[in-house]
């Protein structure tokens, strides 16, 4: 069993791959998952920005962007809706990375990459010129 302490009540509980938080704030989190269920549902309100869904609903923005990065909402429904890149906070639709911070990502692994094969390289050239002497 994995105790830990709510994020929202600090009420004790037991974690769960499914729930992070205690019964009683998964509760909460669930009314408001369905009252932006339903908001969503209509037709009209589908394009709808999570800015206007916040205020249409009262549910908080970190809240919505929980459901969504949960995959709760499928964003191909709602052409508006996004959450922000992990790095640099720009809006995205899928993944952790918008495409700037993950071609810099790979870059950067590149030069890493480089810099160990050639540290590898020069390394193994030191030991043959000492073993030869």
């Amino acid at each position: 069993m994995d105790l830990q302490n709510c994020q929202k009540c600090d009420s004790l509980y037991v974690k769960n791959k499914f729930r992070d938080v205690c019964e009683k704030c998964w509760k909460e989190e669930e009314a408001a998952y369905d009252t932006v269920a339903k908001f969503m549902r209509k037709r009209e309100n589908r394009a709808a920005t999570i800015i206007q869904v916040v205020e249409a609903t009262g549910v908080s923005e970190e809240m919505i962007l929980k459901f969504i990065k949960a995959g709760r909402f499928q964003l191909t429904q709602f052409p508006n809706f996004g959450y922000p890149c992990d790095k640099c906070g720009s809006i995205i639709r899928e993944g952790r990375l918008c495409a700037s911070c993950s071609s810099s990502l790979r870059a950067d692994l590149k030069t890493v990459e480089y810099e160990e094969q050639r540290k590898r390289e020069l390394a193994k050239r030191a030991t043959f010129f000492t073993h030869r002497d």
